[in-house]
């Protein structure tokens, strides 16, 4: 064991457990890099060691920026720690560089600290105790920019009508992680010393993947009800459990969530839709009630049944189809294409007739789930574009099966790529994302009648440059054509002449002027 120093070791106390990290091997040395010496009389558990020794290894790379930024507050008479998310993210092996640190100093102390050290700072959180920085540092050789948000420790709650919290300032950090959401985000690392401080068995329940909260999960909730939409998004980020006493509260406490306002729900939504295992956030809202109160057109299809899938109900299918489309995105998450897929079935319940023949239809429920859609992404405060693609990828999704013998005209494939738009892509992957039947006969033939259709669309695009469909005459030839000015029999004609485009393809400038007089000379 070589030599270490106070400032180089780690300490763990709560949760039964006591530990220390010494650093050992050279960093790029290819050898383990920390050994793990837990107190006498305990157990060395291989996972609390492996989380350890990565967290000495992420806060020895961010040291440069952590320590100085330390040591001001220290030579200020205060206290500083790295803290919540970026804790457990250091445990976890994958802190990056945004990084949030609380302290006992008030918000303007910690102006007067970071002013004269950061390459940026930010006021726009100071009403909440937090003040954010931006500091450009050379790290391992290279230069890195870090987020930084350093907060004073604090307590909020909400009143069973305000949709904001009320801050109040506490003098410790044990208050400030009893308020914290979960357990492993309730650990801190006192700087510049690396004291680990894990008062409420963070590391324990890390090492064990769930999630519980410091204090009862009752008070926990009551004091932000957002937390239960985290528990949520945590599961599906981390692919963490959620401790029965918590998704017991989340139960009992599902309504309140409604104090909160739409802009924070909707963030907290996203983050889980954009998780690796979403399914698994998105089941624990469903589970608890919370999907009544956040996304119930989601809750609505679990008892639905679906005509082209029998074995099983259109939720179950909704799910299957979304982890379907998360295996065909190419350039990381796409929240567009994932909500799009949650939401595609969702006019189903209100379309759904029982036939004569004992089959269950949906007609139309495309378009009425369309509708739908707009409506809950504006409540949930969504952007104009995003509403307006994810409805037209919701109300197009069925278009293809139009095509399923491979039967369509030149016509309906220029069709159906100006009416996808720049939205063909996310369209493909949604229709192949849609086939969910086990039955291989029928998922192959739909495989590859979209393949042929996919065929078609490169085909004409390479002969008629399908991505900027337009007439054969722009407006200017139009009036110089028929020797009219602006208004609306411009528009008329050249939709007339769009429609000419789309139904028989490009056509001489000649041909395409003959046609236009023909029109003219039709509407008197």
């Amino acid at each position: 064991m070589c030599a270490y120093s106070a400032r180089e070791k780690i300490w763990g106390a709560g949760a039964g457990h006591r530990w220390a990290i010494y650093p050992g091997a050279p960093r790029g040395s290819g050898h383990v890099p920390f050994s793990v010496v837990p107190n006498a009389n305990e157990d060395n558990s291989s996972a609390l060691s492996q989380v350890q020794r990565r967290a000495v290894s992420e806060l020895l790379r961010v040291s440069p920026v952590a320590d100085e930024l330390a040591r001001r507050f220290q030579e200020a008479g205060f206290s500083l720690a790295l803290v919540g998310g970026s804790v457990r993210d250091a445990l976890l092996g994958r802190l990056g560089n945004d990084l949030d640190f609380t302290t006992d100093a008030r918000p303007e102390d910690v102006l007067k600290i970071v002013r004269p050290w950061a390459d940026a700072l930010w006021e726009v959180g100071i009403a909440f105790g937090t003040v954010g920085a931006q500091k450009n540092a050379r790290v391992d050789d290279a230069e890195q920019s870090f987020q930084i948000e350093i907060t004073t420790y604090r307590s909020e709650a909400y009143d069973r009508t305000s949709r904001k919290p009320e801050v109040s300032y506490g003098d410790s950090i044990e208050e400030d992680l009893v308020r914290r959401d979960f357990t492993v985000n309730a650990m801190a690392v006192a700087l510049p010393e690396k004291e680990f401080i894990d008062p409420y068995g963070g590391l324990d329940d890390l090492a064990a993947r769930v999630l519980r909260t410091p204090g009862t999960p009752e008070a926990s909730f009551s004091d932000d009800p957002l937390r239960m939409m985290r528990a949520a998004r945590f599961s599906a980020q981390l692919d963490f459990e959620v401790a029965p006493e918590v998704v017991a509260a989340m139960k009992d406490m599902a309504g309140r969530i409604e104090i909160v306002s739409a802009e924070r729900v909707r963030d907290e939504l996203n983050k889980l839709i954009l998780s690796a295992h979403p399914r698994k956030g998105l089941t624990l809202l469903v589970d608890t009630g919370l999907g009544e109160h956040v996304l119930p057109e989601l809750p609505a299809l679990r008892l639905e049944r679906d005509e082209h899938h029998r074995h099983k109900d259109v939720y179950e299918h909704t799910l299957i189809v979304l982890e379907q489309a998360m295996a065909l995105e190419e350039n990381g998450p796409d929240l567009t294409l994932r909500l799009a897929a949650l939401l595609h079935d969702i006019g189903k319940p209100r379309t759904r007739r029982f036939e004569q023949d004992g089959r269950v239809s949906f007609h139309h429920h495309e378009m009425v789930g369309a509708k739908m859609t707009k409506k809950r992404m504006t409540a949930l405060k969504y952007s104009n574009d995003l509403v307006k693609d994810v409805s037209r990828l919701v109300e197009l999704h069925l278009r293809f099966h139009g095509y399923g013998t491979g039967e369509w005209t030149d016509s309906a494939v220029r069709r159906y790529v100006r009416d996808a738009g720049p939205l063909l892509d996310r369209l493909h992957k949604l229709t192949r994302s849609d086939c969910t039947t086990r039955n291989k006969r029928k998922a192959t033939a739909l495989s590859r009648a979209y393949d042929g259709l996919e065929e078609r669309i490169a085909q004409l695009k390479e002969q008629e440059e399908l991505d900027a469909i337009r007439p054969d005459l722009d407006g200017n030839e139009i009036m110089e054509i028929l020797g009219i000015g602006p208004g609306p029999a411009i528009g008329q004609a050249y939709k007339f002449l769009l429609e000419l485009r789309l139904e028989n393809g490009p056509m001489e400038h000649d041909a395409a002027v003959t046609a236009l007089k023909e029109w003219w000379a039709e509407q008197g």
